[in-house]
């Protein structure tokens, strides 16, 4: 098994390390010769989603991903990953991949001042920690997606199908329960 990373900006490096100490081989994806190669999933990380978005663009892998993605590509959406996967984003004009039917809010919890860490329930992973970065959080799921996880009665965690999207930072804890389910969609795609 091998896992693309997304690395354009955010803390891919944290999330290549996570796989390491699962036993799963990754490589960064940074230009489109990248994408070229074989692989089983995708992992965007955290960052800013109109950065991501743009140098996607400016660098011709937007349209292969989505593709990749449309395709039943597995993908993880970490943050501003989530955001990416939205198909819609309630306080931006912007739409990116658009491939998870959820309904998103950009910065929802502030400025960086507004970063925190909590532990809940998530999916069959149990209790997690979840550190939040200047994070978004999901106002609606609807069609195929599902909630996974909620904190003050806010989504942040979300499945459609081989897409996992979370609103916060599991590569940034030593917990790898959240990676492991990754991979198991990967496994079972």
């Amino acid at each position: 098994m091998k896992i693309g990373i997304l690395a354009l900006q955010g803390a891919f490096i944290e999330h290549a390390q996570m796989l390491k100490s699962l036993g799963v081989e990754s490589f960064e994806i940074r230009q489109k010769r990248d994408i070229e190669r074989d692989y089983d999933g995708l992992i965007i990380p955290g960052g800013e989603s109109t950065v991501i978005g743009k140098l996607l663009h400016q660098l011709e892998l937007f349209e292969p991903l989505r593709g990749e993605i449309e395709n039943g590509m597995p993908v993880f959406g970490t943050c501003a990953g989530l955001i990416m996967l939205a198909e819609k984003i309630s306080n931006d004009d912007n739409v990116y991949f658009g491939t998870m039917d959820m309904t998103v809010r950009r910065n929802a919890y502030g400025r960086q001042l507004g970063s925190f860490f909590t532990e809940q329930e998530l999916g069959s992973c149990g209790r997690v920690p979840m550190t939040f970065i200047r994070a978004p959080y999901i106002e609606e799921v609807h069609g195929r997606a599902e909630a996974l996880a909620s904190v003050d009665g806010r989504i942040v965690a979300a499945r459609q199908g081989n897409q996992l999207a979370t609103a916060f930072h599991p590569e940034l804890n030593n917990d790898t329960r959240v990676h492991e389910y990754f991979i198991n969609i990967v496994r079972n795609r």
